[in-house]
């Protein structure tokens, strides 16, 4: 019987997929689920739907909410973080734009480049509030983080907190299940794969086919083309959501009878696939946030479209309780309450020595061990040098936005910018920085 508490479950995406997640669960069954949450109508919402869930389907689970941290931890085995501050599609169109109008070319800005580093500076504080109560009232607790920027959050808590049982998670590894088996034809289940990097940059290191043995690396690089070359386009897509009033999920089951694009939105992760002989696991969106000669590669409008999509999807979703797994977390728990001892696709942890010349400090996404003892992630020793030197020229930005965000530096944040491979300017860098200051003064004002 476990202790699971989701924080930032007044969000009916994560606090209702979580407890469906978490009720479809036989290891799970007797355990307890505690909501937190700051927003009082939000939290009653959710929880009044757990509840009558529970109630309808007479699941073996028990729930409750609270506004209060320390009471919601209380006991803890388990906390689920997955928040936002303010409005997350205005600021995150500050973090994109702004930059971009001080000519800083970035294609996205949500966890790389200068907009990383704002979404940071915003969203590391409230985090590191709730895990320094979780080291205080329940540091043996085992922490999982949904929220974004992934690697700059968790490097930052793991600094201020090195004894926190932090994993940080992400969905993005899904996209091998998806591709994969139409790509080589053969059901997910025969094949072996390993993927690492940072997230949101990482790519496919291993796969083989589980019957015979043999690599399949091969295979995807000579398939992979043909199979992106015929993908449905985001915009049509879009179109079609907007002419006929479907919602975006029903879009995107119609795809494949809509209008087909060449490498949508992976005109990118076509440069990488053709020049660095790597599969990326995410588009182009997240892997140009990283990368300094992106905005010459990326499908420009692919990015916009799949910006739009998501907004669109989000805002016509109904998020409902379903007793089906969607994410990777509760497999993880359960993997820890039977010392299962099974890989799990992809965790962000401490390196330590897990990929070779990265600082032990800097988190990467791995894949994981799951056993009694916690998460650990296994180690790529022959991680491929060319995309392993793009990596390196993210360790001065993540060491210098956690030094920003745990000294408050102004100076820092400065630096931070000026370390980034995705800033080629100079001259406009602090008039950008006062002016984000400016902008979202009510989440950065501990910046002096």
């Amino acid at each position: 019987m476990a202790r699971i508490v989701l924080v930032g479950a007044g969000s009916l995406q994560f606090g209702l997929g979580t407890m469906g997640d978490i009720f479809q669960s036989e290891v799970l069954a007797g355990s307890h689920v505690i909501l937190h949450d700051i927003n009082p109508q939000a939290l009653a919402k959710v929880e009044a739907a757990g509840q009558a869930f529970l109630e309808e389907h007479d699941l073996p689970f028990t729930l409750s909410a609270t506004l209060d941290r320390s009471v919601a931890l209380e006991g803890a085995d388990f906390v689920i973080i997955s928040i936002e501050v303010g409005d997350r599609f205005a600021l995150w169109e500050q973090d994109w734009r702004v930059p971009q109008q001080y000519g800083i070319r970035q294609v996205y800005g949500e966890n790389g480049g200068p907009g990383g580093l704002f979404h940071s500076l915003r969203i590391t504080p409230p985090i590191l509030a709730i895990v320094g109560d979780i080291m205080r009232i329940c540091p043996e607790a085992t922490i999982f983080n949904y929220s974004n920027p992934m690697s700059r959050i968790c490097t930052t808590v793991h600094r201020r907190y090195p004894q926190a049982r932090l994993i940080g998670m992400c969905h993005e590894i899904s996209s091998l299940k998806r591709h994969l088996p139409l790509i080589l034809d053969t059901p997910w289940e025969n094949l072996k794969t390993r993927a690492g990097g940072l997230n949101h940059f990482s790519v496919l290191l291993e796969a083989s086919y589980r019957d015979t043995g043999r690599d399949a690396y091969p295979d995807i690089l000579a398939k992979a083309p043909s199979y992106f070359e015929h993908q449905p386009s985001l915009g049509a897509m879009l179109k079609y959501a907007k002419e006929t009033g479907a919602t975006s999920e029903d879009a995107a089951a119609e795809a494949p009878a809509l209008e087909e694009e060449t490498w949508a939105e992976r005109r990118l992760f076509k440069a990488i696939l053709e020049d660095f002989g790597l599969l990326p696991i995410t588009t182009d969106s997240h892997l140009g946030e990283y990368v300094q000669w992106a905005w010459d590669a990326v499908d420009h409008k692919g990015i916009l479209d799949f910006y739009s999509f998501y907004k669109q999807y989000l805002a016509q979703r109904e998020p409902r309780i379903e007793l089906k797994l969607t994410e990777r977390v509760i497999p993880i728990i359960e993997g820890i309450l039977t010392d299962a001892g099974y890989e799990e696709g992809a965790v962000n942890v401490p390196n330590a020595g897990l990929i070779p010349d990265l600082p032990e400090w800097l988190v990467v996404e791995v894949p994981g061990t799951v056993d009694a003892d916690g998460v650990h992630g296994v180690a790529l020793p022959e991680y491929p040098r060319g995309f392993l030197g793009m990596l390196q020229d993210q360790v001065a930005v993540h060491n210098m936005t956690a030094d920003a965000i745990l000294s408050g530096s102004r100076a820092t944040v400065i630096q931070a910018l000026l370390v980034d491979p995705v800033v080629d300017v100079y001259a406009p860098v602090r008039e950008l920085v006062d002016t984000m200051l400016e902008l979202q003064s009510e989440h950065l004002g501990y910046i002096q």
